[in-house]
């Protein structure tokens, strides 16, 4: 597989692939493309080999169509046209190898009338409404960092679109073909159910007014007495039932159902919270099916008993990460490389891909 360097949702789409086994061959440019972090810490580079060419000079594209002859995939994340002004859009490619799977990451589209147009996750998950739907309602939409739209609307989305393109493309007649991932595509795809539900009238069009927007008072987090937070998801009544239990609340709560009374309850339940600390309330549910959570910070997460038994994280190169997911039982992902180093790679994968081009003039 073949990755044309670029920042956020494609290198990750890339590396979740890398993860599960894909020999990903990333095209580093000279100068980067990064957004300035460490190459050591980029681990959305990992289990990856680079190369670095210069699309620009006149060698540049020949070494891109070299790699895309013997690839099952590429993958690009420039605004539409430009890897066609380069030498290496779809036709270039399709023409040495037209079983490629040729995926097109960006945020709106390869047409539209914002298709020409900058932009970021957070402008791809506004125009949707997704970023309309969360925080509270009297403050500003809450920004769910790039996670929504970036990765979870765009490298998701481009995964399952070249692993289904690749599946076409090997079958008996099959061809490759363009798969054009578009993170507003992808995001506004995400809230399916949400759109259903709305339809039927059970989700009203606004913030902090339903069941999983954190307006229902026994689906959201509560502050303790340490400053902490914590998460609680007791929708079903068998499950609130014993939420209500283990907080030590009585039948003086408003009924859960009352939803005149929510904001009632809400008021309740945030008052016991605030009566022990984070650790306590922790204990308080950890045998119990009130689905009641503890709210962790990043460094905390990994030595949760739960992640650290099932190693949900991993430790390589120094570095602690999310472990490859998800998980097979045959042929199991691994972190087996620290993040590639721009170029780094240049001469094994000209001999293990057989592209003696690679290493004519290279600058690594």
């Amino acid at each position: 597989m073949v990755e044309l360097a670029g920042i956020g949702p494609g290198p990750f789409a890339a590396m979740l692939l890398a993860d599960l086994g894909a020999d990903v061959v990333r095209v580093d440019r000279p100068g980067g493309a990064g957004l300035g972090i460490n190459p050591d810490y980029d681990l959305t580079n990992r289990n990856k080999r680079s190369v670095l060419i210069d699309l620009k000079t006149e060698d540049g594209p020949a070494q891109v169509l070299d790699l895309a002859e013997r690839a099952d995939i590429l993958i690009e994340g420039y605004r539409p046209g430009v890897a066609e002004r380069l030498g290496v859009g779809p036709a270039d490619c399709h023409a040495r190898n037209p079983r490629l799977v040729y995926g097109r990451m960006t945020g709106w589209g390869q047409e539209g009338p914002l298709a020409q147009r900058a932009g970021h996750d957070i402008a791809y998950i506004a125009i949707t409404g997704t970023l309309g739907m969360i925080g509270n309602p009297d403050e500003p939409p809450a920004v769910p960092a790039n996670l929504v739209g970036d990765y979870a609307g765009g490298s998701l989305y481009l995964v399952i679109g070249v692993l289904a393109a690749l599946q076409h493309a090997r079958s008996d007649g099959g061809t490759g073909q363009v798969v054009d991932a578009a993170i507003v595509d992808g995001a506004a795809h995400l809230a399916t159910m949400i759109h259903g539900m709305m339809a039927a009238g059970g989700w009203q069009d606004r913030r902090g007014a339903n069941l999983l927007d954190g307006g229902c008072p026994f689906y959201g987090s509560y502050e303790t007495a340490d400053g902490q937070y914590m998460a609680v998801g007791a929708l079903e009544q068998q499950f609130y039932n014993e939420f209500i239990e283990r907080l030590g609340l009585g039948d003086e709560v408003p009924a859960r159902k009352d939803f005149a009374r929510w904001g009632e309850l809400r008021d309740v339940v945030a008052a016991r919270f605030r009566t022990k600390t984070r650790a306590e309330w922790t204990a308080v549910f950890e045998d119990s099916d009130a689905c009641v959570a503890p709210v962790l910070s990043l460094r905390e997460a990994p030595a949760h008993p739960h992640l650290a038994a099932r190693g949900t994280f991993t430790d390589h190169g120094g570095i602690t990460q999310p472990a490859p997911a998800p998980r097979f039982s045959l042929t199991p992902g691994s972190v087996t490389r620290p993040p590639a180093q721009p170029g780094a790679d240049t001469d094994a994968v000209a001999s293990d891909w057989d592209v003696p081009s690679l290493t004519k003039g290279d600058t690594h």
